[in-house]
C-alpha cells in the first residue's frame, strides 16, 4: 500500500503536548513544533479500525491482555529483530519512563549507583535521582561526528555501589544504532561486575535504511540474564497516549522483582485500547513501518543536504535510527539559553536544547523530523534566514 506521509492533520486544540503547550514551554505559539518525540503522521488505519471495532461494544470494564497480545509481540520481535522470546518474559508497564522508574525501585536500593551515558534522554536522570540513588555519568565520546561509548571510562567509574546501567538503544538523541560488537562489550563488562542493564529500546523499529537494530539481550546468553528490555509500539505507531509498554525480562528473579512491584502498585492492568492497538500494530504494521522509515530517511537526507549547502554554520549529524536529528550548532558560539532563544524567537522553531540531555549536549539542538516534507522545508528556510542575519555584512 501507499501511505501519504505528506498529508498531516491539524493538531491544535487536541490536548497535544507538542502543539498545545508551545506557549507554556517556549513562550509563544506561532512557531513550528519540532521538539517532543511524537509524530505528526496519522496513526495507521489498521490500528484506528481496531479501536473503532472495540468501541462497538459499549462496555469498557475491567479487562485483561489475551494471548493474542503476547503472540503479536513475540512474532514481531522474532521476525523483525531475530529475538525469540517467551510469553512469560513479557511484563506490562504504563510507559517506558514509568518502567525506568520501576526498574530503579525494583533492582536497586537507596544510595546505590546507577550509570547513564549522556547526552541522553533526560528522564533517565530523574529515574535515578528521584529515588535517592546516585547518578553516575559515563559520557559518550564524539569521534569525527560519530558518538561512541567510552568503555575505558566505564571501567574506571564502576565500584561496589554500582548496581545498574540505563542505556538508550537506539540512542536518543545522537541517533546511534549500536552495533552488536559495542553491545557485546558493554554486556561483558556489566556481567563481570554484576551490573543489571536496563535497555530502553523504544526506538528499535525506527532504524533507517542501511542500519539494523540489535536487541541487547540477544548478544549472548550472559547478556540475556542481566538485561531488562523496555519496548513499546508508542513511538513506532504514534500511540503514546495509550500508555502501553512491555518490559521483557528473561531472568526469573529479576522478573519477579519487577512484577512484584507493579502488582503492589496496582498498575499492571493496562487499558483496553492500548491492548487492542498493540495487537493491531504488531500484527499488521510491518509494511507501514518500512514505508515510514523510508519517508523519515528522505527527511533526514533533505535536512543534511540543505544545511550543508545553505547553513554551513550548523552540522546535521546523520542519524542511524530514530526520527530525531542531532544538530551541531557550536559554530554559532552561543550558550544553551542563547541557542534556544535564537531558534524560538529568530527562526520560529521549537526544539530541544542540547544541554537538557546532560554533559556533552552543550551546543547541540535536537530536531524532530517526523513531520511532512513541507513543514521541514519551511523550517529550513526559516533557519537559513535567521542564520544569515548573524553573518557579518559584506
Amino acid at each position: 500500500m501507499n501511505w501519504n506521509f505528506d498529508d498531516i492533520p491539524a493538531r491544535d486544540g487536541t490536548q497535544s503536548v507538542k502543539y498545545d503547550r508551545l506557549d507554556e514551554v517556549f513562550g509563544r505559539h506561532d512557531i513550528i513544533p519540532m521538539w517532543v518525540a511524537d509524530m505528526d503522521f496519522r496513526t495507521p488505519e489498521f490500528i484506528i479500525g481496531k479501536l473503532k471495532n472495540r468501541l462497538d461494544h459499549e462496555i469498557l470494564g475491567y479487562s485483561f491482555r489475551p494471548h493474542e497480545y503476547f503472540d503479536a509481540i513475540q512474532k514481531w520481535f522474532r521476525e523483525r529483530h531475530r529475538w525469540e522470546t517467551d510469553k512469560e518474559w513479557i511484563c506490562f508497564s504504563p510507559g517506558i519512563v514509568p518502567a525506568l522508574n520501576l526498574c530503579t525501585l525494583a533492582f536497586t536500593g537507596p544510595g546505590d549507583s546507577i550509570i547513564v551515558q549522556p547526552p541522553v534522554y533526560f528522564p533517565f536522570f530523574s529515574a535515578v535521582e528521584g529515588h535517592d540513588r546516585k547518578l553516575i555519568y559515563n559520557p559518550l565520546v564524539e569521534n569525527k561526528g560519530r558518538w561512541e561509548m567510552d568503555f575505558n571510562s566505564l571501567l574506571r567509574i564502576i565500584n561496589r555501589d554500582t548496581k545498574m546501567i540505563i542505556i538508550s538503544n537506539p540512542h536518543n538523541p545522537v541517533g546511534r544504532a549500536w552495533t552488536r560488537g559495542e553491545l557485546s562489550r558493554l554486556a561483558d563488562i556489566c556481567n563481570r561486575h554484576g551490573i543489571i542493564i536496563v535497555s530502553d529500546e523504544i526506538h528499535c523499529d525506527l532504524v533507517l535504511p542501511g542500519y539494523s537494530h540489535t536487541a541487547l539481550a540477544t548478544v549472548s546468553e550472559e547478556a540475556s540474564r542481566i538485561t531488562v528490555t523496555c519496548v513499546a509500539p508508542s513511538k513506532t505507531f504514534n500511540l503514546a497516549g495509550l500508555s502501553t509498554s512491555s518490559v521483557i525480562i528473561k531472568d526469573p528473579a529479576l522478573r519477579d522483582k519487577f512484577t512484584g512491584l507493579t502488582g503492589k502498585l496496582h498498575i499492571d492492568n493496562g487499558n483496553i485500547f492500548g491492548t487492542a492497538a498493540s495487537i493491531a500494530a504488531y500484527s499488521e504494521g510491518a509494511d507501514w513501518v518500512n514505508a515510514l522509515n523510508e519517508y523519515i530517511n528522505g527527511n533526514v537526507a533533505y535536512v543534511i543536504r540543505y544545511m550543508k549547502e545553505n547553513i554551513p554554520e550548523i552540522v546535521a549529524i546523520r542519524p542511524e535510527a530514530t526520527y530525531m536529528i542531532w544538530l551541531d550548532c557550536r559554530k554559532l558560539s552561543m550558550s544553551g539559553k542563547e541557542l534556544r532563544d535564537f531558534f524560538v524567537n529568530k527562526a520560529g522553531i521549537g526544539m530541544n536544547e542540547g544541554s537538557s540531555f546532560g554533559p556533552g549536549g552543550e551546543g547541540f539542538m535536537r530536531m524532530n523530523l517526523a513531520t511532512s516534507r513541507k513543514v521541514i522545508t519551511t523550517a529550513m528556510e526559516q533557519i537559513k534566514r535567521a542564520v544569515a542575519e548573524l553573518r557579518p555584512a559584506g
